[in-house]
């Protein structure tokens, strides 16, 4: 197991960086507000955190045996370094996001303590998020509200409700995403008894908790534009629909073949990103 394996890329992509873009976008866009320095400073902030996020998920599952349940031999388990890791990232992370708050105001110490503890507890003990069927809202509420309305308290110091309506796009795919990523480990996850959403519904529930959440993630822009909240150009993100179809049609015909499964949770992760990207582009253009 190497730097580059533990943490992944998509997560800097696809999970951290789109939301707070989106906050940044809405406070550019909507409020008509924006300093660059803070964008960046907070901007690397969110790269710690992420870093810390995949360290330590990967150190504890390796500890626990999640990802070699049926092969131990095929991975070598992940060492301290990457709880060193992770601490370290945390640990810069944390001390940004003080930085900022001194400067911009005590809410952004709640959003940082709120996504912290979502964070470090997510698969590390006491809590074990991810083990007691709350994994899926923490990565939601994570990646969705507090990431988005963190970025952009960060440029106005104003909480915004059509900024939180938005942070729902991302908080429900994002969501989504994490379910539809769980049915192909479904048997693993019940062995070391992980008892996430997919383990508690069954496979087959799973994917329509997953189409769900998806369909609720492409309906806000629809309900926000409707309500005069976004811009019409909002609604650049139902271009991630058909993705979302691919998606939903090979998770169904494919739900209990984890190696046909693969596509579902590929146009998963390509729906959140054109959507969650073409919110942002569509907000900032502003009204």
């Amino acid at each position: 197991m190497n730097l580059l394996g533990a943490v992944r890329y998509r997560f800097f992509l696809y999970a951290g960086l789109l939301p707070y873009l989106l906050g940044a976008a809405w406070a550019y866009g909507m409020e008509k507000s924006f300093a660059p320095g803070v964008f960046w400073l907070g901007l690397l902030g969110i790269v710690f955190a992420v870093v810390g996020v995949e360290a330590f998920n990967e150190y504890f599952d390796s500890r626990l045996g999640t990802d070699r349940v049926f092969n131990p031999d095929d991975a070598d388990p992940v060492l301290g370094w990457a709880l060193r890791l992770g601490a370290a990232a945390f640990a810069a992370a944390a001390a940004i996001g003080l930085a900022l708050a001194w400067n911009r105001g005590w809410p952004i110490l709640l959003y940082m303590t709120l996504g912290g503890l979502a964070a470090v507890f997510y698969v590390g003990p006491p809590i074990r998020w991810a083990y007691r069927g709350l994994g899926e809202a923490m990565i939601a509420l994570s990646y969705g509200p507090w990431m988005t309305l963190g970025s952009l308290h960060l440029q106005t110091g104003r909480f915004s409700s059509g900024a939180l309506l938005a942070s729902l796009v991302p908080a429900f795919l994002i969501g989504a995403l994490a379910v539809v990523n769980e049915i192909p480990d479904y048997h693993q996850d019940r062995l070391v008894g992980k008892r996430n959403l997919v383990v508690r519904l069954g496979r087959q529930g799973g994917v329509i908790l997953y189409l769900a959440m998806a369909s609720l993630g492409l309906a806000v822009p629809v309900l926000g534009a409707l309500a005069g909240l976004f811009p019409a150009r909002a609604l650049l993100a139902l271009a991630a629909l058909p993705l979302l179809g691919l998606s939903a049609k090979a998770a169904l015909g494919s739900y209990e073949e984890p190696r046909r499964f693969v596509p579902a949770v590929r146009y998963a992760v390509l729906a959140y990103v054109v959507a969650t990207g073409c919110l942002a582009i569509g907000v900032r253009s502003g009204q």
